[in-house]
């Protein structure tokens, strides 16, 4: 029988196991000691003010632009090459996406097409860094600079990620006015489900707090709500895994990227396929996913068949979000003309990827991918 190879999998140790297990052994599931000091690792970690831990990446979108003051008539740039959470959330706070083109090597957000993009209603730039590959942030800045545009950073498939020069270098979610983590299980950090938003303006960290917890704040009793605000709050036992899985985050990136070293060996000689860079300039890579590009000439979903029947679990990362059923009606997706992204997504293919993947089940994977495209050639 043919061994079933899943597409991710989260990496979970006694520690982890423990820690949650003692957290049940307390009166604080919720709202307790484990959320204050997982907001004070991740504070601590990108070495900015605070940290406010939310129920998921998409939670954390939604308070981010809310937070920034982000609604009705307001425009916000956004990939469409990505998922589809980042465009919901500015549905949700009654402003417009606009879905503007991608840079064909790190597949985020091309500053060219941001500025070209912009009108007198944009209000925002919520960069993506995509698959662990962080945006052009500086030069992305600037435009958010000189335009009056507030900045939020859609780090949720880049934790640990860096940008700049050493020993300059600083990591994602340190460079916007806001920026969001997702930490669902098939992320380099996972507390099952969750997210957190780093704010550096004590202000906006306050508000946070106070939206996800039913726009309660600190000095108000519990049934007194001084906003509309959500039940966005992360649990204590979530808040535990997560301190955990922190306190390994440099082994579980360093073995990410020996999964992808391997890959890039086994995948290099397949005629036609092409490989993410295992390097960028000014970049340090926090390996999400592992997406190859299919040849022009493949046909993606007979060559997914194929790899199927193997036991192999592949997946179309990303299907435009314009081009979404959900979306097709909507007019910023009837106004968004995207070539790059359109062509570019035909091709994307990820492999299973995560932490524990072994040599063998790589080499599995390539060989099963080799003969794929052999019966595409």
């Amino acid at each position: 029988m043919t061994q079933h190879l899943e597409l991710s999998s989260p990496d979970i140790t006694e520690t982890e196991i423990a820690a949650v297990t003692a957290v049940l052994r307390t009166p604080h599931l919720s709202l307790g000691p484990e959320l204050t000091a997982f907001e004070a690792d991740l504070a601590r970690y990108h070495a900015v003010p605070d940290a406010v831990a939310v129920s998921s990446g998409t939670a954390g979108l939604h308070l981010a632009l809310l937070t920034l003051g982000v609604g009705q008539g307001d425009e916000v740039i956004v990939p469409s090459f990505t998922f589809v959470a980042v465009a919901n959330a500015v549905l949700q706070v009654r402003a417009k996406p606009v879905f503007v083109e991608i840079d064909p090597v790190t597949l985020n957000l091309d500053p060219a097409s941001v500025e070209r993009a912009i009108t007198p209603r944009t209000r925002a730039l919520l960069v993506v860094h995509t698959f662990g590959v962080m945006a052009e942030i500086d030069a992305l800045q600037q435009i958010a600079h000189r335009h009056h545009l507030v900045l939020i950073e859609d780090a949720c498939e880049a934790f640990g990620s860096e940008f700049g020069d050493p020993p300059n270098m600083r990591k994602a979610g340190t460079f916007g006015d806001l920026a969001v983590f997702g930490f669902y299980p098939n992320k380099q950090l996972t507390t099952g489900e969750g997210g957190a938003v780093l704010a550096h303006d004590p202000a906006h960290a306050a508000r946070l707090r106070s939206l996800r917890n039913q726009g309660r704040r600190p000095e108000t009793g519990w049934l007194d709500h001084a906003e509309v605000g959500y039940n966005y709050r992360l649990s204590d036992m979530a808040c535990a895994l997560g301190r955990a899985q922190l306190r390994r985050i440099g082994e579980i990136l360093a073995l990410r990227r020996a999964a992808t070293e391997r890959y890039d060996a086994l995948l290099q000689q397949i005629p036609g396929l092409e490989l993410p860079p295992l390097t960028l300039p000014h970049r340090s890579i926090s390996w999400f996913v592992y997406v190859v590009r299919l040849p022009e000439t493949a046909n993606r979903d007979r060559v997914q068949a194929s790899v199927a029947r193997n036991g192999i679990a592949t997946g179309r990362y990303f299907a435009p979000i314009h081009l979404q059923p959900a979306w097709l009606e909507h007019p910023s997706a009837k106004a968004a003309a995207l070539p790059l992204t359109e062509s570019i997504a035909r091709r994307t293919l990820a492999l299973p990827f995560f932490n524990r993947i072994t040599a063998a089940q790589q080499s599995h994977v390539a060989a099963a991918l080799q003969n794929a495209l052999r019966e595409e050639a």
